[in-house]
């Protein structure tokens, strides 16, 4: 079967169509050939001959020119399009042409090296058996590489294939083992560019200047080859990366079947509440006749747990559907439906990837793990659970289809997210605007310093010498600084490292601990790895007694042993999963800007902010009934970053507590609220735990600490360490203070939700606080967004700068929203601890959008 038959069903199908809110077909593309340039080495032309070329798209001609000229590249064109042999081409004719060339690969993960040196060896393959011993020697050289042929490799290796981190940690520190290969080296590649932004990217510019100081020690200038997916600022994204001037390549020439693509919005279950169905159950709806009309699909999700428990689902749908089970002959779900995400082992991906590329696994749920240009095979279709971020990851994850000149299919399923809500409105955001700037800062003063100490361990400093785009005055005030600090010492007009410290191990290029959590659980055989979580994740994650899912299977984490980074489990059979609990604290550091807007003032600045992993829930299954919560005793995580912070004025609280903004309708609090009402107040001594006053000629106030809708069961929510005794001026205070906490949540979370259309950034990339009485600003309410990387990269800035903006769509996106009183698409699911909060958000809005210069609704 094919895309238009399953096209024409949907568009037939009133429970799908009225849907589908927009519909969008990109046509075929033709392909631009061009001759095999005649420069080309023989063994090359050969070797390409075997391998099916008999020409070339005009891209990979013009890349081989450009690079052939001497010239730094970037191709940017679109997925599938042929950039391998953009670099693989020139870099092969040169190794053949030159005995001792060298040249660097660097992929962004094992998987996408691994792929690429099979890329390479079928090259090398196809040249004559008796001609083989002309080609360059190629290896992968990472944390898997075993200890005995590292030394070989430092030896004979000519391509070298590897990645950033070990770049940093294992060849540079260690150039003189590598002096052959530095005294040769030729090229760099540095493929998928993109994923070097933020943070990560920031770090990685700093490896390559060194990079670049270390081959100008063995006398080589390496020449850039870098390509990338479909960013905005491709060229200065490489420039800001390798500080040369670039050649940009980005007129794809390469032939593409039609693509049609769709905007699903879910239907309502409850309009009231603005409550619609999950875009993860109806991705698994629309998965079902992906499979019965047989079309190879990809379903991105944006979690590893969203991975399992799509799984799961899946499997079991099909498991109970025979009539889907008949069109594979009683194939197993197992065998056609997989997961794929980072924490499976190597060897278990490798499997995943050639089963799909064989065409054995049907449907495979991934996250962004499959984004990057692993080849998986000739996909029909890709579902997007939810708007991955940024219009490049969307154009990335839609691209996985399609790779044929047969028509494709690419559903980006919208979340409740207010994002995704506001695209649905707004789809101009996503087919109309240019894709995202990618944002590096290599000279932010934490990254470059620990980078500069790194360096300086490799080769020692000259005074007159620059670093990077420093000059030599401007490093003289960072290497003083580290003088100052005992990591190096000046002698002669230079500057060594004198610290006993190997400096690179202590810094990871993502800002966290180099070395994963691994996950062992018990089997028949004793104790058996089955996957690794970052470090960070683990708190989350793999606390104790968290519900852990792998591959459809459930596990229970027995304990985590953060010290010595490994966490023990047991397969179970768990009808409910959790979710952890975090408390954030927020103290101000120093404050860089500042100004007086409507009804608030707007800062920025730099903040300490401390998580608290502090319980988490359990989760029923499909129903998602909360069925009880634990505490977790784990150590505090500290974030020193950048901050936009937003604090109102007590005349705009004021102005909310006036509008009567708090609810004193009577509750029904259950059966057993009067005897748990009066077990309070005798254990509070029929006093106010706020102010002491006792009782007089009226008992005082019970009240929920975590409010009573928060709960699916009454007796959980009237549990004694959840009430306190106020008298009535207490209570009313915290009544206020629960309606303005909700009203600054809903705030937050539509700030947070909306600021990536306008300040070009990942939804991941930002954080949120929201706290009535906050420390950071003298105890007035405040909402805080902020960089989730340390020191930032200029995100709160441009927050800062853009705060009108954001506000004007935030207030937009809540007025028309059809819910009652709050929902996720726009301020949130149900509020501050499961209250309504849309009525609070949008009075806070008001208050802080100036009347008279916004535009009319």
């Amino acid at each position: 079967m094919s895309v238009p038959a399953l096209l024409e069903n949907w568009y037939n199908d009133p429970s799908i169509a009225k849907n589908l809110v927009v519909r969008r077909t990109l046509p075929a593309r033709q392909a631009h050939y061009v001759p095999l340039p005649d420069e080309l080495h023989p063994l090359v032309k050969e070797a390409l001959a075997r391998s099916g070329y008999s020409q070339l798209y005009a891209h990979q001609f013009q890349a081989y020119a450009q690079a052939r000229a001497g010239k730094h590249l970037v191709v940017c064109t679109t997925t599938a399009s042929g950039k391998t042999l953009c670099y693989n081409l020139p870099v092969l004719d040169e190794a053949f042409k030159q005995s001792s060339t060298c040249a660097l690969f660097l992929f962004p993960t094992k998987a996408l090296a691994q792929d690429q040196k099979e890329h390479l060896e079928g090259f090398i393959q196809a040249i004559q058996p008796h001609e083989r011993s002309h080609a360059p020697t190629l290896a992968i050289y990472d944390g898997d590489t075993p200890q005995h042929h590292r030394k070989a490799i430092r030896e004979h290796v000519r391509l070298l294939i590897t990645n950033a981190d070990m770049l940093h940690l294992g060849i540079l520190p260690q150039h003189t083992l590598w002096a052959r290969f530095f005294s040769n080296l030729r090229f760099v590649v540095i493929d998928e560019m993109h994923v070097y932004r933020g943070v990560f990217g920031s770090h990685v510019s700093n490896v390559i200047r060194r990079l670049k100081r270390v081959a100008k020690h063995y006398g080589s200038q390496p020449q850039f080859i870098l390509t990338s997916a479909t960013i905005a600022n491709p060229a200065e994204l490489a420039e800001w990366l390798i500080e040369h001037e670039v050649e940009l390549i980005q007129q794809d020439a390469s032939q593409r079947g039609a693509q049609t693509f769709l905007l699903y919005n879910p239907p309502f279950v409850n309009p009231e509440l603005g409550i619609r169905r999950s875009a993860l159950q109806e991705s698994l709806r629309l998965a079902e006749d992906l499979l019965a009309y047989q079309l190879q699909s990809i379903i991105f999700v944006p979690s590893r747990h969203a991975v399992e428990m799509a799984l799961t689902y899946l499997r079991q749908r099909m498991q109970e559907a025979q009539w889907l089970r008949a069109h594979f002959k009683g194939a197993s779900p197992e065998v056609l439906i997989h997961g794929y995400r980072s924490g499976y082992l190597a060897q278990e991906r490798r499997l995943i990837e050639r089963r799909l590329r064989a065409g054995e696994i049907r449907v495979v749920i991934a996250t962004n793990a499959l984004e990057l240009g692993i080849d998986i095979g000739q996909m029909s279709a890709s579902l997007l659970v939810g708007y991955p971020g940024s219009i490049a990851a969307t154009l990335q994850q839609a691209g996985r289809a399609g790779r044929t000149q047969a028509d494709s299919l690419a559903v980006l399923i919208a979340s409740a997210s207010p994002l995704d809500q506001y695209l649905v409105r707004h789809p101009e955001y996503l087919f109309d605007t240019s894709a995202e700037h990618a944002l590096i800062d290599p000279n932010n003063p934490l990254i470059l310093l620990a980078h500069l100490q790194c360096a300086a361990f490799e080769l020692p400093f000259d005074e007159n010498e620059g670093y990077g785009n420093l000059s030599a005055g401007d490093l003289q005030e960072y290497l003083h600084h580290l003088q100052a600090q005992g990591w190096l010492h000046a002698s002669n007009g230079r500057y060594f490292w004198m610290a006993e410290q190997y400096p690179a191990e202590g810094i990871s290029l993502r800002s966290l601990p180099a070395s994963p959590v691994l996950l062992q659980a018990q089997s028949p055989q004793g104790w058996e790895t089955i996957g690794q979580v970052d470090y960070l994740s683990a708190y989350w994650m793999v606390h104790p007694k968290a519900i852990y899912l792998h591959q459809g299977q459930t596990y229970f984490v027995d304990a985590l042993d953060l010290e010595n980074h490994l966490a023990r489990l047991h397969p179970v059979q768990s009808d409910y999963f959790t979710e952890a609990m975090q408390e954030t604290q927020i103290q101000r550091l120093s404050e860089f800007e500042r100004s007086k807007v409507t009804g608030a003032t707007r800062h920025y600045g730099e903040i300490k902010v401390t998580t608290q992993w502090s319980g988490f829930r359990k989760v029923r299954f499909f129903t998602h009934e909360i069925l009880g919560t634990e505490a977790l005793d784990l150590p505090p995580v500290d974030l020193i970053t950048t901050a936009y912070w937003l604090a109102l004025e007590e005349a705009t609280v004021e102005q909310l507590r006036l509008a009567g903004l708090w609810n004193n309708d009577p509750n029904d609090y259950g059966p057993n609220w009067p005897q748990q009402r009066q077990a309070a107040r005798q254990r509070d001594g029929f006093r106010c735990r706020h102010c002491n006053a006792p009782e007089s000629s009226r008992q005082h106030d019970v009240h929920h600490l975590i409010p009573f809708r928060a709960f699916s069961s009454y007796i959980q929510a009237n549990a004694l360490e959840n009430l306190v005794t106020l008298c009535p001026a207490c209570h009313q205070k915290a009544e206020l203070a629960v309606r303005v906490r909700s009203g600054l949540s809903g705030l937050a979370y539509l700030l947070h939700h909306l600021a990536p259309l306008f300040i070009l950034c990942d939804v991941q990339d930002l954080a949120t606080h929201a706290d009535p009485h906050a420390p950071l600003a003298e105890g007035r309410a405040v909402v805080v967004l902020y960089d989730r990387l340390p020191a930032g990269i200029g995100l709160a800035r441009r927050l800062y700068a853009e705060h009108s903006r954001i506000l004007e769509a935030a207030r937009e996106l809540i007025r028309y929203c059809a819910c009652e009183d709050g929902c996720p698409s726009c301020s949130g699911p149900g509020g501050e601890g499961g209250m309504g909060s849309k009525q609070e958000t949008l009075a806070i809005l008001e208050c802080l959008i100036d009347q008279s210069s916004s535009p009319k609704a």
